[in-house]
């Protein structure tokens, strides 16, 4: 059986958006993750609460780029393993 990149079969599309954001605090602050969400009205310069880590701790991001409707075929991270921004500030 044939699979995609993003983990699944080929068959097997799903479409998300993605926000690329910025950490802002702690020894990891500047560094930029991407995360799905489905915050309709988020845009570019808002202020997220991010899970990150094994523990998910909650942490405060900026995001930075916002791509749309993208097929799981071509997500930035597999789609499987993308975590999900938690809530604007």
């Amino acid at each position: 059986m044939i699979h995609s990149l993003a983990g699944g079969k080929i068959g097997d599309i799903q479409y998300a958006d993605y926000a690329k954001v910025q950490i802002a605090q702690g020894n990891l602050a500047g560094k930029i993750f991407w995360y799905r969400t489905n915050i309709a009205e988020l845009k570019v310069g808002d202020d997220v609460i991010i899970p990150f880590g094994a523990n998910n701790m909650r942490i405060a991001g900026k995001v930075v780029k916002i791509d749309k409707n993208v097929s799981s075929q071509v997500a930035p991270i597999p789609s499987k393993q993308a975590k999900q921004i938690i809530r604007k500030i």
